[in-house]
């Protein structure tokens, strides 16, 4: 139970909250001519006298635990937390948040083009439903074969330089960096057993450990449920203050007001990653070049084995991260985030502003913005088992967010597009569009290929043709099949680096799993409108399957090639 400070908010001063939090020290009354402050450790003379000097009188120090300290100083400041959670970013680089969803330029541009189509449309109906269809079948496959090639380019690739067991065990615990974990929770009463057992894992000295479980004001039965797991000392729990939007964004820059490691980590509640995670990644850091401020772990699921869906999950996720991610490393593209297992350079990321609260997909949008000002996304030899989606209603919801998130991110770095060239260049520009971009783009033409091409099957050729032009015909068939060509083919590559061939042979059904995709595109973009931050949240704790069940058979590290291949 965490001891509670009584403290004098007339004593504290907002612009400070995060020099309390990372530096273990609060100021809580006046004690007639001394103020007493909360102190995590004893106070060399020189930082008393550091003190002395902010608060302009001397002090007694009273010991305090680093979690009553972010208690009394989130409780007695939240409105100041809440507004930079929700607003810090807006208002420092307000083009870069996606508070408004359309900027004022694009909301003119967007009206205009509708127009001419609805113009183009009146006059020459079949011309113009021509020119669309030709155009998305152009996006598809462009976004697909620029998939295709980088992820063909990454597999010639181990994932990183690996990281080996003895330079783990010559790490000193008393030279390792001080380390925060993040873990946002949200009605995850189910699961927060599971997930103090897996943080508990973490091979990593719990002196310079600090683990954040960041809980909405709210939601006092996930509260409950932690104190009744019994956590160990290291791990603090932190009450998000109610505010808008309600997302998982704007609750981890409430953490990161009062981080104090060197490096941080987000994990999602239930995540199991690898126990030298940590370590490995300090190592990767100390190899990377200082541009390197996020390295991504990689993901794949404890419950591969389940059902279809989260077979498919698993073979997505493989070639993803084993491939795409280091085809992106190895082009020096920008590098779209997962929403977990992301490790940062704590003080760059408070520089880039932390994450956007209003973007929902935000961890693409973070990798996007740390790309457009110079930084470098790297990828660290880990994997985190977490839990695949296993039912359809759960699925279609999670992927409408991301989609949506995608959406929200291609027109954020949109609206100045010749500026954005300027910084990155075109090829890491034209990677951007065709990814972030291309792919709710792609998404949304799944539906109306699937239904031209099952139309050619079964209608006679001079009906369609009578509608459709042969030329624009055969192209959109021929382009929508050889897209689903290339997405089986890199699936069935996924599960190569990790030995998991029993799943090479669901990857055929990848067009039923991009037809989900595209149903799920079409929720995002009605959302986009209706109701842009809305945080639609994933049901965990769904599973019959455990990390530790012997029939998942996924193993949860890559066991391919050593080193860089023949180029």
């Amino acid at each position: 139970m965490t001891e509670s400070l009584d403290v004098d908010a007339g004593l504290l001063d907002p612009a400070l909250r995060t020099r309390y939090a990372t530096e273990g020290w609060l100021p809580l009354r006046r004690a007639g001519s001394e103020i007493e402050v909360a102190t995590v450790t004893a106070l060399s003379p020189r930082r008393r006298a550091r003190i002395e000097g902010i608060l302009g009188g001397r002090i007694r120090e009273r010991p305090a635990s680093q979690a009553a300290i972010v208690a009394a100083l989130t409780d007695r400041l939240r409105a100041e937390f809440a507004d930079q959670a929700a607003d810090g970013l807006y208002r420092t680089n307000p083009v870069l948040s996606a508070r408004h969803v359309l900027s004022g330029s694009q909301k003119v541009i967007g009206l205009m083009l509708l127009l001419a189509l609805v113009v183009l449309a009146v006059i020459w109906p079949v011309p113009t439903l021509m020119g669309l269809i030709g155009v998305a079948s152009v996006v598809f496959l462009a976004s697909t074969l620029f998939k295709f090639f980088v992820a063909l380019r990454g597999s010639r690739y181990d994932l990183v330089d690996r990281v080996r067991r003895d330079e783990i065990d010559a790490l000193r615990d008393d030279d390792l960096p001080v380390y925060t974990v993040l873990v946002p929770v949200f009605r995850e009463a189910r699961i927060v057993g599971r997930l103090v057992e897996n943080l508990g894992r973490l091979d990593y000295p719990t002196a310079k450990l600090e683990v954040i479980i960041l809980v909405e004001e709210e939601d006092a039965e996930t509260r409950d449920a932690i104190a009744e797991s019994h956590p160990p000392d290291h791990f603090i729990v932190v009450t998000v203050p109610k505010g808008s939007p309600q997302t998982k964004p704007r609750a981890c820059n409430v953490g990161l007001d009062v981080a104090r490691g060197d490096f941080l980590v987000i994990y999602d509640a239930e995540d199991a990653p690898e126990p030298d995670q940590l370590k490995k990644t300090v190592i990767a850091f100390a190899r990377a070049d200082p541009s390197v401020v996020v390295m991504q772990a990689a993901l794949n699921y404890f419950n591969a084995r389940e059902n279809v869906l989260t077979r498919m999950f698993s073979l997505e996720y493989s070639y993803w991260f084993d491939y795409m991610l280091t085809g992106l490393d190895v082009r020096d593209l920008p590098i779209p985030l997962g929403g977990t297992s992301n490790h940062f350079r704590t003080e760059a990321l408070r520089q880039l502003g932390g994450w956007d609260p209003y973007n929902v997909t935000e961890d693409a949008d973070l990798g996007i913005r740390a790309s457009a000002l110079g930084y470098r996304v790297g990828v660290v030899d880990s994997t985190t088992m977490e839990e695949a989606t296993s039912r359809l209603g759960i699925f279609i919801g999670q992927r409408s967010r991301w989609i949506k998130g995608y959406m929200q991110t291609a027109l954020v770095h949109a609206r100045q597009p010749f500026a954005l060239i300027r910084r990155i260049g075109i090829q890491r520009f034209a990677a951007f569009t065709l990814l972030i971009a291309g792919t709710p783009l792609t998404f949304l033409g799944v539906i109306p290929f699937t239904i031209l091409t099952i139309a050619s099957f079964f209608l006679p050729w001079a009906d369609l043709s009578a509608v459709f032009p042969p030329v624009i015909l055969w192209l959109c068939l021929a382009n929508f099949l050889v897209g689903n060509a290339l997405m089986v083919y890199l699936n069935m590559m996924g599960p190569y680096k990790r030995g998991a061939f029993w799943l090479v042979g669901w990857a055929i059904l990848n067009p039923v799993y991009w037809l989900l995709h595209s149903i799920a595109s079409y929720k995002a973009l009605w959302q986009l409108i209706t109701k842009p931050h809305y945080w639609q949240k994933t049901e965990h704790g769904m599973s019959h399957f455990t990390l530790a069940d012997p029939a998942d058979g996924t193993p949860s590290a890559p066991e391919s090639v050593r080193g860089a291949a023949a180029n």
